[in-house]
């Protein structure tokens, strides 16, 4: 059953990518995600793999969001759509991914822009109108979402082609577990902005657990997006590969469980994006529970 759960949303992916790059035409995937949370590096890997699936190739044009160069863009990619990561920061906990993404569709009002599959939380409703109004002006501004709170939002808020599709990390497909587990439970914990407020204390007492979260990271040693991405997708796996069973309040902490086959408790982050993404594609798996609060979880992995 879980390995139906993947390949569905693996399919929807490569249906989503074929209806907006063809093979041999030059294309621009934007806002690498350069940093240490892999997740994002998950979802980076997802979307390269399903453009070669689709028999795309490579970008022409690579960029960060504080790195773009329109020039350069142009010059590399005259005529051919503009893909924009996926992920979490559609919204405006995230302010330098989503202004960027803003300019890319205030400039570049010549040629399709793809906003790849993401979830969508404003705390701020003036940020989200102005969002709103900048995709609304874009003549060609094609939205996808992960979940279908994120859905209802967009059609409500927005007047822009907006698709419900499933996180490109599914692009991956099922994951060999790279290592033989050395705990009995691997709680992978949110320690950002989008961790929830909680009293953690009952996750301390599980037996055989060991409790981190995935924002440090050794020096990464290349230039190339890819090999930084796998680096860092590698580290992912094999801290989630620790634990007989995960406990997680990151999205691809659950996403990344399911692809190692490892089965794993979820709580959510504080605005729902898990739960939502959980309820939307994946709770179909026998591989995941989710928990309201940490007593909850103790008394699951106890159980």
């Amino acid at each position: 059953m879980t390995g139906d759960v993947i390949e569905h949303q693996r399919t929807l992916l490569h249906e989503l990518y074929r209806r907006h790059v063809r093979p041999g035409e030059a294309y621009a995937l934007v806002d690498f995600p350069d940093h240490p949370n892999v997740g994002d590096s998950a979802i980076w890997l997802g979307e390269m793999a399903c453009l070669h699936h689709i028999g795309a190739g490579g970008p022409a044009y690579i960029c960060r969001w504080d790195d773009f160069d329109e020039a350069a863009l142009r010059d590399a990619c005259p005529h051919g759509p503009i893909l924009i990561h996926g992920g979490g920061n559609l919204g405006d906990i995230w302010p330098h991914h989503q202004h960027f993404r803003e300019t890319i569709l205030a400039r570049f009002r010549d040629r399709r822009v793809v906003q790849l599959p993401q979830s969508i939380h404003f705390r701020d409703e003036t940020q989200r109108d102005r969002f709103a109004k900048v995709g609304t002006e874009h003549p060609d501004f094609h939205l996808h979402v992960r979940d279908t709170a994120s859905l209802a939002l967009a059609e409500r808020h927005f007047d822009c082609p907006t698709t419900l599709a499933p996180d490109s990390a599914f692009g991956l497909g099922a994951v060999a577990r790279p290592a033989d587990p050395d705990c009995a439970c691997l709680m992978l914990l949110r320690s950002d902005a989008e961790r929830a407020e909680r009293d953690d204390a009952p996750l301390s007492g599980i037996r055989g657990s060991v409790m981190l979260d995935w924002l440090e990271e050794p020096p990464v040693a290349t230039d190339d997006p890819l090999a930084r991405s796998r680096i860092r997708v590698e580290r992912g796996l094999r801290l989630l590969a620790r634990g007989e069973t995960v406990v997680t309040d990151r999205l691809h902490g659950h996403i990344l469980a399911l692809l190692l086959g490892i089965p794993h408790v979820v709580l959510d982050n504080d605005y729902g994006k898990v739960g939502a993404y959980i309820a939307t594609w994946t709770q179909a798996s026998p591989l995941v529970r989710r928990a309201r609060s940490p007593l909850e979880v103790a008394a699951m992995v106890a159980g």
